[in-house]
């Protein structure tokens, strides 16, 4: 597997529209959390891992770009890139797709895994850890997405200073 891992096809539900007649922001989330539903059972982290290790893992930051709206039925698909992990952690890239061929949005992510007894961060179970690194070598072969890492701000490489 060379390409992102690409998700089944989801439906913009009405009930996840917003009174501007689009797809409201925090559905953006949704669809990426969706997306990572399905990936996330091929890196071991199904939807019995909790209840069998007692870990999980948590989003510490997650980055949305909106790049073009969505509507009510719209069918999207939404890809995920492991970009970079460690045994405590990974960076991953995701993009919503619309059918029709165009990116409506970007999220980028970095999660944890969690030892929930305490909770705290805590290193992934060698099996986990051997589908992820397998997962990340499929994942090296692609380019680094050009949105990854990317900032936020008004002016680049400025300070932010208020004024009283």
């Amino acid at each position: 597997m060379t390409a992102p891992f690409r998700s089944s096809t989801l439906t913009v539900k009405p009930e996840w529209i917003d009174y501007n007649g689009h797809l409201n922001m925090a559905y953006y989330n949704v669809l990426f959390d969706l997306c990572a539903d399905e990936i996330y059972e091929q890196m071991g982290f199904g939807p019995d891992y909790h209840k069998a290790t007692g870990n999980t893992t948590y989003v510490a930051e997650f980055h949305v770009a909106y790049l073009r709206e969505l509507h009510v039925n719209d069918p999207v698909n939404v890809t995920f890139q492991l970009i970079d992990f460690d045994a405590k952690r990974f960076h991953s890239y995701q993009e919503v797709w619309h059918e029709d061929g165009w990116l409506a949005a970007t999220g980028e992510a970095l999660t944890l895994h969690v030892d929930q007894s305490g909770p705290r961060v805590a290193p992934m179970p060698s099996e986990v850890l051997a589908k992820v690194t397998a997962l990340h070598a499929a994942h090296a072969a692609l380019p680094c997405p050009e949105r990854v890492g990317a900032s936020i701000g008004i002016v680049a490489n400025k300070r932010y200073v208020r004024s009283m």
